[in-house]
């Protein structure tokens, strides 16, 4: 019975490798789709491939040894003292097998670290809970966020396939190119992390850290927020799409094309007035969409954590619609309210502070201008 047993562990070591590549067993590590990822995949399954050598020879030893020396055969046991060999042995045994595994471990981290002679540079800022890329030399940026909508968080629709791994906008990358990612934070730590890239690293309010990448497939590839950082940490996806060079200039063409109209448009608002249905329907979309999280779709926002809006505050207060237009657009310190002036158009801006002051009951009856909102982004004084 102990030697079934005994046969039994064995074969149990000696299948699980082979079985973690099934995906049948989808435990182990993913593989990845660039040359650094095959290299931590590699170092990782030979880690793992020495540590079940190890544990068949002394668990083998073991139980060999409680099987040939239990006393039912009559095993007396030996009285003796220190052996300088054995000594000597299970030092250098130990040492030899640290520095076999610590050569392709050094390797495998140098490759990791080494940044230099990158092709394009992108800074990638975490902020709560979205991921804004800022494309070096290109005048291209933007947000991504989590684009998996609220009703199939709450369970009243079906949840779609990349459920809470999709967002509004992906980051587009050139196959064959190297890419530095300059990874840093606006509030707390997050960690951008890309599996199939073997990219994983935090990002610090104040520091920058660097990381690379060269993908050499197209295809879609996703990652998420690794680090806890708030109430919507699992709400943090990261969505790359890797392109051919020439579907890459394309989209990059395109992007620069796109974000040149929004901005003379956001200049040509300056000198309007728009309508309150115009900016009420805009304003709703908006709010939704960035505002409701923590202030919640009716306004009422959360006790102790995030102020309500209706029927209270800054946004019924007439004398106080320049400070309400001045919270949304920088902020406020000591809180989590986030500025999103960077984040929002001049028109979402104006917009969603003018759905703010008349929605839930408020009724001030006022709209907020792109050129009020333009005139505190430039420094207006309350």
């Amino acid at each position: 019975m102990i030697r079934r047993l005994i046969s039994v562990l064995l074969l149990s070591f000696l299948a699980l490798p082979v079985a973690a590549e099934t995906k049948s067993m989808p435990l182990n590590m993913t593989q990845g789709v660039t040359r650094v990822s095959q290299q931590v995949y590699d170092l990782h399954m030979t880690i793992f491939y020495i540590c079940v050598v190890i544990g068949i020879i002394v668990f083998g030893i073991m139980f060999w040894a409680i099987v040939h020396h239990r006393k039912s055969r009559g095993a007396v046991a030996a009285s003796f003292h220190e052996s300088t060999k054995v000594e000597i042995l299970w030092t250098i045994i130990p040492f030899v097998i640290l520095i076999a595994m610590a050569i392709p471990a050094t390797t495998t981290l140098l490759a990791m670290e080494d940044t230099s002679e990158s092709d394009i540079t992108i800074q990638v800022t975490g902020s709560q809970w979205k991921w804004h890329y800022n494309y070096f030399n290109e005048d291209v940026g933007f947000y991504s966020l989590l684009a998996t909508s609220s009703a199939e968080i709450e369970n009243e629709r079906d949840k779609r396939e990349n459920y809470l791994l999709e967002v509004d906008r992906p980051l587009v990358l050139p196959i064959g190119k190297k890419i530095r990612f300059l990874i840093t934070s606006q509030d707390v730590i997050h960690s951008w992390w890309v599996p199939a890239f073997a990219v994983k690293k935090d990002a610090n309010p104040g520091f920058i850290n660097e990381a690379w990448t060269r993908i050499d497939e197209p295809g879609i590839y996703r990652g998420q927020c690794a680090e806890l950082c708030g109430k919507d940490h699992g709400f943090m996806p990261i969505v790359v799409i890797a392109k051919s060079q020439g579907d890459y200039d394309s989209w990059l063409k395109k992007t620069k094309a796109t974000q040149q109209a929004a901005y003379e448009e956001e200049q040509r608002l300056l000198s309007m007035q728009m309508p309150m249905e115009e900016l009420m329907a805009l304003g709703e979309k908006t709010y939704l969409a960035r505002c409701s999280v923590c202030h919640q779709p009716t306004g009422t926002g959360i006790p102790g954590a995030f102020p309500a809006l209706a029927g209270q505050g800054v946004a019924i207060d007439p004398a106080k619609k320049l400070e309400h237009i001045s919270i949304v657009v920088h902020g406020k310190k000591g809180t989590a309210m986030q500025a999103f002036g960077p984040q929002l158009s001049l028109k979402e801006l104006a917009a969603v502070i003018t759905y703010e002051r008349n929605a839930w009951g408020n009724d001030t009856g006022e709209t907020i201008q792109a050129a009020e909102v333009q005139a505190v982004l430039n420094g207006k004084e309350l």
